[in-house]
C-alpha cells in the first residue's frame, strides 16, 4: 500500500477553495489557486471530452455550471475550454492546465466521474496526463466499474473508492471493492459510523476522508470515524 500520509495532513478544499459560487466558482482556476496559496488539499472532478481529454468539472450536463445546453461527453475540449463558468472570466480547465497550476505545491485527490458509454478511456486518459507530475496526487471514483480499472490503468498512483449509504446492499458492495486494490476510502460524512468504513480504518489501516463537511457537527463527526475532511463554504 503506498504511503498516504499526506492525504489525512491538511483539510481538502472541495473543489477547490470556492466561495459557494458567488464570485469564486467550483473547479475553476481562482479556487484552485486560493486553495493552493491558503495550503489546503484540493480535490476536483474530471470528464472526459468528446475527443478524449479530461475536462475539470463536476456535471454531466453544462446547464448549472455554464448556462450552455448539452453534456460535457458531446463537447471537445477546446469547445468545453471556450466556456465561461457562472458569471465570471474564468473558463472550464483541462486537467493538464489545472496540474501546471498547482505545480505540486498542496496535493490533489481526483475524482474521476462516470459517464456509461462515454468514459471508456478515463481511466487512462488521467494516468497519462498525470505522467511526471510531481506532488501527491490521488484518484478515486464512486463507479466501480472505474475503480475496477485502477490498477491496471494506473499502476503506481494511489487510489480510493468514494462511497455513500449503509444499506446491507450498500456495505456489501463497498466490501467488494476492497479486492481492486484501493488505499483509501472517501465516505458520506453523515453517513458515519459504519461498518465499512470501521473495518477498512482499524483492521486494514486504511485512511478515510469525508464529504462534504460544510458546518462544526460534521467536522466533529469526521474526526471522530475518520480522518480528514473534503470541506467547503467555510475556512478551517
Amino acid at each position: 500500500m503506498p504511503d498516504l500520509d499526506w492525504l489525512a495532513a491538511r483539510p481538502i478544499a472541495h473543489r477547490g477553495l470556492h466561495d459557494m459560487n458567488n464570485t469564486r466558482w467550483e473547479n475553476t482556476l481562482p479556487a484552485f489557486e486560493a486553495a493552493a496559496d491558503a495550503g489546503y488539499s484540493i480535490e476536483c472532478d474530471v470528464h472526459l471530452s468528446s475527443d478524449g481529454v479530461p475536462m475539470v468539472f463536476h456535471d454531466h450536463a453544462l446547464r448549472r455550471l455554464t448556462g450552455q445546453d448539452g453534456t460535457i461527453a458531446g463537447k471537445t475540449a477546446a469547445e468545453m475550454s471556450a466556456l465561461k463558468v457562472g458569471n465570471t472570466a474564468a473558463h472550464v480547465p483541462p486537467l493538464r492546465e489545472m496540474l501546471d497550476l498547482v505545480a505540486g505545491r498542496v496535493p490533489l485527490v481526483i475524482e474521476l466521474k462516470g459517464s456509461e458509454g462515454h468514459d471508456d478511456a478515463l481511466v487512462a486518459r488521467v494516468a497519462e496526463t498525470l505522467e511526471g507530475y510531481s506532488g501527491p496526487v490521488a484518484l478515486m471514483s464512486f463507479e466501480h466499474r472505474l475503480v475496477r480499472q485502477f490498477s491496471r490503468m494506473s499502476p503506481g498512483l494511489p487510489c480510493g473508492l468514494t462511497a455513500e449509504g449503509t444499506s446491507p446492499e450498500a456495505m456489501e458492495e463497498h466490501f467488494s471493492m476492497l479486492a481492486h486494490d484501493i488505499s483509501f476510502v472517501s465516505y458520506a460524512v453523515k453517513e458515519l459510523p459504519n461498518p465499512f468504513v470501521a473495518f477498512v480504518r482499524e483492521r486494514l489501516s486504511m485512511p478515510v476522508i469525508t464529504w462534504t463537511v460544510r458546518d462544526r457537527e460534521a467536522v466533529k463527526r469526521t474526526f471522530a470515524y475518520a480522518d480528514q475532511m473534503t470541506f467547503e463554504g467555510f475556512t478551517p
